[in-house]
């Protein structure tokens, strides 16, 4: 299928593309790399009046530390957090879910930004910005505001993001001494969205026990995921082999696949299980453990 007819404007400029929002509310879509938008609007699940592409604004790219906090443009490209030195030498959460997505054609184009304002539960990113505990800044017209990253995914497709409103900046805070992390992610294919995925990221204390961890899912349930009850019972003790694996079985409790062709559900629960205690394994070992 083809896409239904559109008008297409591209501003120069953030306070263009806010007045645009403006002027043809939910009529209009974001796009920056376009590779969720376009898909979507193959297949109809999309119909915007207008498509903004703001992909040509300035300002909006970059990788950056700063105050405590890395900082990633909206319109960073993943190309750019996969050939990162600092994402590679102190991120490797992202850096392991970056070199999944897609295949380097879709690499060069899509934006971190877009990945997490499509607000889809099998892309890469909401998973592991759910486990580093980020901040999303979004731009509007009365200006700034920060969501937490917990308040960011509301449903299916659904985030925070007002109809004026455009995600500009991700905020992480930078992983104290004794930290680390991984992605693992199974996969039909290479560049195929994940049948299932985990995303973990932890912190030891001076003991040795778990000082702080975020473990988020992919793809397996409407929204993406936190796997709140095995955080919890992980945090403040020495992970054990006993307590790993008892989180993994959380996990896989707690989230909500739906049978496709990719699996069905106790497939998929099988893969959260399997890949959440391994994804542990290799944080803490990245961790210095």
């Amino acid at each position: 299928m083809i896409p239904q007819a559109f008008h297409y404007e591209a501003p120069t400029n953030l306070e263009g593309a806010i007045a645009l929002l403006q002027k043809y509310g939910s009529d209009a879509k974001i796009m920056s790399g376009g590779h969720s938008l376009i898909p979507m609007m193959k297949l109809r699940l999309a119909t915007p009046e207008h498509v903004i592409d703001i992909s040509g604004i300035q300002g909006l790219e970059y990788i950056q530390e700063e105050g405590g906090t890395l900082k990633i443009g909206a319109l960073t490209k993943e190309v750019a957090l996969e050939e990162s030195s600092l994402i590679l030498e102190k991120y490797p959460l992202i850096a392991d879910a970056t070199k999944m997505i897609a295949d380097p054609s879709v690499r060069n184009l899509a934006t971190v930004g877009g990945n997490l304002a499509h607000g889809d539960s099998a892309n890469d990113h909401p998973a592991v910005m759910l486990a580093l505990r980020a901040t999303v800044v979004a731009a509007g017209p009365n200006g700034d505001r920060e969501i937490p990253i917990d308040d960011f995914f509301l449903g299916f497709f659904t985030t925070a993001l007002e109809a004026d409103e455009i995600l500009t900046e991700i905020r992480i805070p930078i992983p104290p001494a004794q930290s680390g992390g991984a992605y693992l992610k199974m996969e039909r294919k290479v560049g195929d969205y994940a049948t299932a995925a985990a995303a973990v990221q932890l912190s030891l204390d001076a003991a040795g026990k778990c000082a702080q961890i975020g473990i988020g899912l992919t793809n397996v349930s409407a929204a993406p995921m936190r796997a709140t009850r095995s955080e919890d019972l992980l945090r403040g003790q020495v992970l054990t082999e006993e307590l790993i694996q008892e989180a993994a079985k959380m996990a896989a409790q707690d989230c909500d696949p739906n049978p496709d062709l990719r699996g069905s559900i106790a497939y998929k629960r099988s893969i959260v299980k399997t890949y959440t205690a391994r994804a542990i394994h290799k944080a803490l070992e990245r961790a210095g453990a």
